[in-house]
């Protein structure tokens, strides 16, 4: 008989989650893992970035972890904390190389990993961000919540890969898509589009 380990499982899915999200930026040149494809301005890299800061906070301050030192002003990023620009965190620029993102996302894992392998999931931490009733949360709330939000997140960068240049699929070895070649998913798009248009014009 298997023996549950909920924290073990929890953090499977965390890694998937993440390893899909960065798997999202392979063979992708500067511009295009930057490039915005959508009115609101998602980007792959910008999409990895962001979810770093996630875990930095909800694995970090909620549980009195911080990773930055508050107190020195040199130690947190502009794009971290209060005072940053709105959406600072939703972007690199173009001083921040592909190398230092990933970087600091595999940072994020490290820092969120050891916060899981020292607390219980039992852990009680606060979310100041969050509204007053609702900021006392477990670590077993946010591990949920953080998975949630970073797949979420692989589910944009999937849709924003295959606008950059056509490409797919779930995870790196199993992409999940039934088999088919331009020709096929052409007829494809084209059916769906009929479909719309007689549902349209019903």
């Amino acid at each position: 008989m298997i023996e549950p380990n909920p924290k073990a499982d929890l953090l499977l899915y965390l890694q998937s989650a993440r390893d899909t999200l960065l798997w999202k930026l392979d063979g992708l040149s500067e511009y295009d893992i930057r490039r915005p494809l959508t009115p609101t301005g998602t980007n792959l890299l910008g999409l990895v970035k962001h979810v770093a800061v996630v875990e930095f906070g909800y694995f970090g301050e909620t549980f009195g972890r911080p990773v930055f030192d508050a107190a020195d002003a040199a130690d947190v990023p502009a794009w971290y904390g209060d005072g940053a620009e709105a959406n600072a965190d939703m972007w690199a620029t173009a001083d921040e190389s592909r190398d230092e993102i990933v970087g600091l996302y595999h940072r994020a894992w490290e820092h969120s990993d050891s916060t899981v392998a020292a607390l219980p999931l039992t852990a009680v931490g606060h979310v100041a961000w969050w509204p007053e009733e609702r900021r006392e949360v477990t670590l077993h709330r946010i591990l949920i919540h953080v998975i949630a939000d970073t797949t979420r997140h692989a589910g944009h960068a999937d849709i924003v890969r295959e606008l950059v240049d056509g490409a797919v699929g779930m995870r790196e070895g199993n992409d999940n898509m039934p088999p088919g070649d331009r020709v096929w998913w052409e007829s494809y798009r084209s059916q769906l589009e009929d479909v719309a248009r007689v549902a349209g014009n019903g």
